[in-house]
């Protein structure tokens, strides 16, 4: 399987000027091609547009000053753009922007790295690469940061698992509350966004395009990077824990899109990173061997008890702490969904999401539904 490995350098003045040529040849490519695909209707081809940029080369004297490969990477990256999209895999592609990320793709010749018609680079290496790598990316985000990222070929690692199973419940004020009783909270960035607030106000007050209104906005791009990366590595450890010392990780499918739509905690929602631990778990379990399971959205693992299974229904949310009328047990709100998910997940119990539902006299009982038939029967008796 492939990997990828990152890593940050920090080029001279002569190569940042090389690069910025790189970026702004790569991005002229990208918005040409685009351009003449939306102007034809269709989408054309790689080979008919690597012909178009032959033709462009021969015009265009300052896109002989870059390398071919960034060039041809350029149109290979929207010819994958497209096909994601005819895949209905992701959206249609957009037109690049000077601020926004800029990537393209170079060469490796032996143990260094060496960028064509732009130098050696020397990266700041972190850890050491697995295997040779197959290609090199050297992306700029908008914090004007530069990394080097490498695509190596990684073996499946089997390693023994602590525990079968554990389930995850996923949450605002506590990220993640595991059946094991543990939780995790994410990292404290409430400082540094109100920081932000401070500096965006500063940004609307700035004439737009001046160089105090571009430090400004570099220095709001510096902060949001900083909250990226600290969330980005506590998704990363929590992923890497969960996956290592369970057989099975047991997940929930949120719907993130229509909790957005809460205007109260759409914010608090969208910092967490629901999506991608998701998919950081995914990707981990394949590399170590695991297995993620996702149940169903409409399980409702917070209206039952984990121990008898007894229905309280819906909760309100400052509600953390739950008497069961059944058994009488005590159960954390965080920890007893975290339970439920692990049972549906297993196949320890079966589907929570149609026994609460309410029996009417006159409706028919579907096959799946058998938990339903006995209360249609009670009902059926009591009117004869």
């Amino acid at each position: 399987m492939q990997a990828r490995y990152r890593y940050r350098f920090y080029p001279t003045d002569q190569q940042k000027q090389a690069l910025a040529k790189t970026f702004g040849c790569t991005r002229y490519v990208w918005n040409e091609a685009l351009a003449h695909c939306q102007a034809v209707g269709k989408y054309v081809g790689y080979n008919a547009l690597s012909k178009r940029l032959t033709g462009l080369k021969q015009s265009l004297e300052w896109l002989k000053e870059v390398s071919s490969v960034a060039l041809q990477q350029s149109l290979r990256q929207l010819d994958q753009a497209y096909r994601r999209f005819f895949e209905k895999k992701g959206g249609f592609p957009q037109f690049k922007k000077k601020q926004s990320k800029q990537s393209d793709a170079f060469s490796v010749e032996g143990k260094c790295v060496y960028l064509a018609k732009i130098g050696n680079i020397k990266p700041i290496w972190s850890r050491a690469l697995p295997s040779q790598p197959s290609s090199v990316t050297v992306i700029k985000d908008c914090a004007g940061r530069y990394f080097v990222s490498f695509v190596v070929e990684v073996s499946p690692s089997k390693l023994p698992a602590q525990s079968p199973s554990i389930g995850v419940d996923l949450g605002v004020k506590t990220f993640a509350t595991t059946s094991d009783g543990a939780q995790y909270h994410s990292p404290n960035s409430g400082p540094l966004y109100r920081r932000i607030t401070q500096l965006q106000k500063q940004l609307a007050r700035r004439v737009k395009g001046s160089k105090r209104w571009e430090r400004t906005r570099l220095r709001i791009a510096k902060l949001h990077a900083r909250i990226a990366d600290r969330r980005l590595d506590f998704l990363h450890k929590l992923s890497t824990k969960l996956t290592c010392e369970n057989q099975v990780v047991c997940l929930e499918d949120l719907n993130v899109s229509g909790m957005l739509k809460n205007r109260k905690l759409s914010k608090a929602i969208s910092r967490q990173g629901w999506g991608m631990f998701r998919s950081l778990c995914e990707a981990k379990g394949d590399k170590h061997g695991r297995e993620v399971r996702v149940i169903n959205r409409w399980e409702a693992t917070s209206q039952y008890c984990s121990q008898c299974g007894w229905h309280w229904g819906k909760l309100d949310l400052a509600t953390r702490v739950v008497v069961c009328d059944g058994c009488g047990a005590v159960h954390d709100r965080d920890e007893n969904a975290s339970r439920n998910v692990e049972q549906v997940g297993m196949g320890r119990r079966p589907t929570l999401k149609r026994t609460w539902r309410l029996c009417k006299p006159g409706l028919s009982a579907a096959v799946d539904e058998a938990s339903r038939i006995p209360c249609l029967v009670a009902t059926q008796r009591c009117r004869d």
